[in-house]
């Protein structure tokens, strides 16, 4: 765990991450937030903050005295709001600093390709 941020969020990102990934499937349950209280040793309110966050954006969902499980469309969610937040993250000031040095988009795709090569 990171702490230098809340383990409630870390505890959400960790089950999208498991999501996106494939390892927890669609109609698939999610650890109890007791279990996931035990094994990370932090409060189980914490964990339930964690969890709800996730109901809260309709990636899981609860069926009473059953459990928690993956909604139908969550990864495919997950995936765009992603890939919407690494726009935004950092797309938009790549290009920025990238039209500030007065490299195009060609040469920058050309820099990304070689740089992913080189990785």
């Amino acid at each position: 765990m990171d702490e230098s941020r809340p383990i409630f969020i870390q505890i959400a990102e960790q089950v999208e991450n498991d999501i996106i990934e494939g390892s927890l499937p669609e109609g698939g349950q999610i650890p109890s937030t007791n279990e996931f209280a035990a094994f990370l040793r932090v409060n189980p309110a914490t964990a339930l903050k964690g969890v709800n966050r996730l109901v809260d954006d309709g990636i899981v969902e609860k069926r009473r005295g059953i459990g928690m499980f993956v909604t139908q469309g969550a990864r495919a969610r997950l995936i765009e709001r992603r890939k919407a937040d690494f726009a935004a993250e950092y797309l938009r000031p790549l290009i920025i600093e990238a039209e500030k040095l007065g490299i195009d988009i060609d040469e920058l795709a050309g820099l990304l390709r070689a740089e992913r090569i080189d990785s």
